[in-house]
């Protein structure tokens, strides 16, 4: 029976209608009709000079896009197109395999370092996302790599390569982020203190009224930055001026967004902008997204440069691992989790 299918992948096939713990409130859908498309919906970035006599302008540029967009494409950013391409026929592959087989590591358990898991959170959400993902913490590699799937066979081999490409490609872009806010180069860097790297790889199956469901609902990302990997399906949508823009795929480019802890470092100069994933009635859709985070123990807070008394800390400080639980269990909302941790006003010292 469907209703036994614990994975969306599983009861997806042979169905005519969303199940009813799928289905959204009538004020809580898509609105497909209301979405704004554009093929630069959001700014493109050449990363080709990032290291060369054009840095400053790269720099100011990513910073304008922090500061304005929250979201930004980038493109000639150094990761092979064998990397990528790689990543998305195993992560597809993955998907692909019999449920017996993927079942073997499906877990609801948050703190999990490795697993796979539908919609969000299924202990604290009352409508389910259409939506199955395979969550791996990847940083260090060595740490968790012997944990991950061997099935399919090149799986470990071909994501430890994409890994390790995202995160040199993060790092330049916390270095890039850093300058443009007239802070050291290596500021974000010592802020996130030993550093954590997740990755999602979310599956969303085609969906027979996509009217009624999201693939995720709205939301901003908890960690520091975001490094989004897209197949060639429409999926994501990003809020900007009170508006929701679809934002197409492009190949061999990566999207970036700023999550909650940059907004926090930046003294909320840089903000973390609510966006969603919509699926679609034909298409299966495969996005992967990189999220590069502090530790659990790095403690985070404006950064002090960035203080004074025109502009006074907008949040008190807190550890990331205080943050991250919170924003686990109270779920995907249009209210940011970080609006939990605002400093009093006027306290400089938050």
């Amino acid at each position: 029976m469907a209703s036994t299918k614990v994975l969306v992948t599983d009861l997806s096939s042979g169905i005519s209608q969303v199940p009813l713990n799928y289905v959204r409130p009538i004020s809580d859908r898509p609105n497909h009709l209301a979405v704004q498309s554009s093929d630069h919906s959001i700014p493109i970035i050449d990363l080709q000079d990032l290291n060369g006599p054009n840095h400053s302008n790269i720099v100011k540029e990513i910073g304008q896009a922090c500061e304005h967009d929250g979201f930004f494409q980038v493109k000639n950013h150094g990761i092979p197109e064998k990397v990528i391409e790689s990543m998305l026929k195993v992560s597809k592959e993955f998907f692909q395999l019999p449920e017996g087989e993927r079942l073997k590591i499906y877990s609801t358990d948050t703190s999990k370092t490795v697993r796979l898991s539908t919609s969000f959170n299924v202990k604290t959400e009352t409508v389910a996302s259409w939506r199955d993902f395979l969550r791996l913490h990847c940083y260090p590699l060595q740490a968790y790599v012997h944990e991950w799937p061997s099935n399919p066979p090149s799986f470990r081999e071909d994501v430890a390569q994409y890994c390790t490409n995202v995160r040199g490609l993060t790092l330049r872009l916390l270095e890039a982020i850093s300058e443009s806010l007239g802070l050291q180069s290596d500021y974000m860097d010592k802020a996130l203190h030993k550093h954590a790297q997740h990755m999602a790889i979310n599956y969303y199956p085609p969906c027979p009224q996509p009217e009624l469901t999201y693939g995720l609902p709205i939301h901003a990302d908890p960690n520091a930055i975001t490094i989004l990997l897209q197949d060639d399906v429409p999926g994501l949508q990003v809020l900007r001026n009170g508006k929701w823009i679809a934002v197409n795929p492009t190949p061999n480019t990566f999207i970036v967004n700023i999550g909650e802890q940059i907004e926090v470092l930046s003294n909320g100069r840089y903000q973390s902008v609510l966006h969603r994933a919509v699926v679609n009635r034909n298409k299966d859709r495969i996005s992967i997204p990189t999220f590069y985070c502090p530790s659990p123990d790095a403690v985070i807070k404006p950064a002090e440069e960035l203080v004074d008394k025109e502009h006074p800390a907008l949040y008190r400080s807190f550890t990331y691992s205080e943050y991250y639980s919170k924003f686990w269990n109270r779920g995907l909302t249009t209210e940011k989790c970080l609006d939990t941790f605002r400093a009093f006003e006027n306290n400089l010292d938050a």
